[in-house]
């Protein structure tokens, strides 16, 4: 009777076996996919202890590398399977980089780890600029519209399209202070002049009666010096 019931077990837990055994090929490969689901190819260059400034961070032809200023060695290169960089923006502690693929990406300047990915259509045809001096927020700006997102964790802000007969030119910002003018050049004749031109700044565009965004996360959000909290 012993041998009969052990018999039973062993052919009852036969299909459960088989099914374990199909289904581990198939587990592999979707956490393959899942973990680079951009491509994301990330090296670390082996070397002497890492520097206490900001490395360089270049784009070489299909990689985006981190150099240390000093001697030029390599820290770290980030590549995207099948992708070139179109535009990079190194500012403190971030290099976002634009791809052919209209994807931007965020990453830390000493690591190389990458922060967040956004998709945005004609990306590639654009160019990012940070928006104030602690480069919290940035723009892309591209021929049909001008988007922003918060460095921090890549929410979008705002965006702001070009009209029909109008588009931005993403080679033609020039910075005065904290605003950014962008070239807008219209067809229509009969637009003013001043619709050539956009000035914008963190909160968007530049108008007097506009109200103010909150542009930081929701935790690091603080009251404004000598205001009293509202219940």
């Amino acid at each position: 009777m012993h041998r009969n019931a052990v018999r039973r077990a062993a052919r009852a837990a036969v299909p459960a076996l088989l099914a374990a055994a199909a289904a581990a090929p198939l587990a592999g490969t979707v956490h393959g996919v899942g973990g680079t689901p951009y491509g994301d190819r990330l090296t670390v260059h082996p070397g002497p202890v890492r520097p206490v400034a900001e490395p360089a961070v270049r784009t070489d032809g299909a990689a985006v590398v981190a150099r240390v200023a000093a001697t030029g060695a390599p820290l770290w290169t980030y590549r995207r399977a099948g992708r070139r960089p179109a535009d990079l923006l190194a500012v403190p502690g971030h290099a976002v980089a634009l791809w052919d693929d209209g994807l931007i990406t965020d990453t830390d300047r000493r690591t190389g780890a990458v922060r967040w990915h956004r998709a945005m259509p004609d990306a590639a045809a654009g160019a990012p600029w940070a928006l104030d001096p602690g480069t919290r927020m940035l723009a892309v700006v591209t021929p049909a519209r001008i988007s922003a997102y918060r460095t921090a964790d890549g929410d979008l802000r705002w965006t702001f399209p070009a009209p029909a007969d109008c588009a931005f030119r993403p080679d033609g910002p020039l910075r005065v202070g904290g605003v950014l003018l962008v070239p807008r050049p219209c067809t229509d004749a009969d637009l003013p002049w001043q619709e050539g031109i956009v000035a914008i700044d963190a909160l968007g565009r530049v108008s007097p009666t506009r109200r103010p965004l909150a542009n930081e996360r929701p935790g690091d959000r603080r009251p404004a010096a000598g205001s009293a909290a509202r219940p």
